[in-house]
């Protein structure tokens, strides 16, 4: 694993104070994150979950979608994620598809699962076959569907990504 450098501990001290601060009342999560461009603070999140009744609502979630729009944009590519946490499948899983390059964290997935917040249980869940998950998975009308994504490859207007 790299070593963070002195800017990077700037912004991961940001999003510490950030799930320190918010999650105080108890109503969100002890979670926050922060997104830096060339060392440019750029958007912040923290949990949000309960207050919001998204269950998406995750701090690194919410700070990627402000980036987005603060930058007009769905490519990350310029950008690092700074965490409180080590993020969850969902949370990597949208810096990946945001296309960010680097992610900072500080307490582990262990570290969280440790006080309740076990997603390790996701981890091998997303890893599994469809037929092998807990969360059952039906494929149906496939020619169908596989028709919509040859309508969509064909259509000279699409936008990558």
């Amino acid at each position: 694993m790299a070593v963070a450098k002195e800017k990077d501990l700037d912004f991961l001290k940001q999003a510490l104070r950030l799930a320190r601060e918010r999650s105080a009342d108890g109503l969100s999560g002890p979670f926050g994150a922060v997104i830096a461009e060339e060392e440019k603070l750029v958007a912040q999140g923290w949990n949000n979950v309960v207050r919001t009744k998204d269950p998406t609502a995750h701090a690194e979630v919410v700070a990627i979608r402000e980036a987005c729009r603060k930058l007009n944009t769905h490519e990350l590519d310029g950008c690092t994620l700074y965490a409180s946490c080590e993020p969850c499948p969902m949370c990597l899983a949208a810096a990946y598809w945001a296309g960010i390059r680097r992610i900072v964290f500080s307490a582990g997935r262990r570290d969280a699962a440790a006080i309740g917040f076990d997603d390790e249980w996701l981890y091998d869940e997303v890893a599994a076959a469809p037929g092998e998950r807990r969360l059952e998975s039906i494929q149906a009308m496939r020619e169908e569907g596989r028709a919509v994504l040859r309508e969509w490859s064909r259509n000279p207007g699409k936008v990558m990504y």
